[in-house]
């Protein structure tokens, strides 16, 4: 089993520094693995009551059976995980307002390899921070997986994002949360987070910038890139062409579906 060594951080204390009105209904924000997860939670943290934050787990299949209380609509809460697409997870789910998160598979082969060999990370895969590797062969290996080890690109996507998309859930893109954070006092900012809000039956308050950009301080969030302490290798700032290639021969279609050009 995998473990995330991650500090506290302090936002339900600034949380509590705004009025709070509470959920009507329980929301669940669901990700793929480094595409921002802690980002979009954090942020979303800013918008409701402390005491509906459903802080035991990131949910996720293995451990679905023992978090279906996060889902109950008799006590709506803000929820967050990494669960794939499957009968007992619609099932579940059903009473909640769902987001699905994601980022383009081009980045996520190098965010996840930044995060593998972090100190921050440790599992069944910590012989990848020797430093033996050569950085072609460790992306390579977080396109195609490890058998065993650690699921492909594809798999990663496939039950965790793209199946999602054929489902009642409303779809955010990395990418576009950064974008809108950069440029918060512009009119497409303030569309795009009032419509996320909505997608979460959550009304947007005056001050919602504040939020925002509270819980967007990547100071706040242990896996921000960062944050990430002894990285073995000096990993690119974007993917080869010979690895967008290998990206797009193993997962074809997958960055056309997700809206990427």
């Amino acid at each position: 089993m995998a473990e995330i060594r991650i500090s506290p951080d302090s936002l339900d204390d600034k949380n509590r520094t705004f009025v709070q009105i509470p959920l009507t209904k329980p929301v669940f924000l669901n990700s793929v693995p480094k595409s921002g997860s802690h980002l979009l939670r954090n942020i979303m943290r800013m918008f409701v009551p402390v005491e509906q934050q459903y802080k035991a787990d990131f949910i996720q299949w293995p451990t679905l059976q023992q978090h279906r209380i996060a889902f109950d609509p008799s006590r709506p809460m803000l929820s967050w995980g990494h669960l794939f697409m499957t009968d007992a997870s619609i099932i579940e789910t059903a009473p909640c307002r769902r987001i699905i998160l994601y980022r383009d598979p081009y980045d996520w082969v190098i965010a996840r390899a930044r995060f593998f060999i972090s100190e921050q990370f440790s599992g069944n895969v910590d012989h990848l921070k020797s430093g033996e590797l050569e950085v072609n062969d460790l992306l390579t290996m977080m396109i195609f997986g490890l058998p065993g080890k650690a699921p492909s690109l594809k798999d990663s996507y496939e039950l965790t994002a793209a199946a999602w998309l054929g489902t009642r859930a409303y779809p955010v893109r990395y990418e576009d949360i950064v974008r809108h954070l950069e440029n918060i006092t512009s009119k497409e900012a303030e569309q795009f987070f009032a419509q996320l809000l909505s997608a979460c039956e959550i009304e947007k308050p005056s001050d919602w910038q504040a939020r925002v950009k509270i819980g967007s301080d990547r100071q706040q969030s242990g896996t921000a890139r960062e944050n990430l302490t002894g990285v073995s290798h000096d990993l690119p700032e974007s993917l080869s062409l010979r690895h967008r290639a290998l990206v797009d021969y193993h997962a074809p279609g997958l960055r056309m579906l997700l809206g990427y050009p």
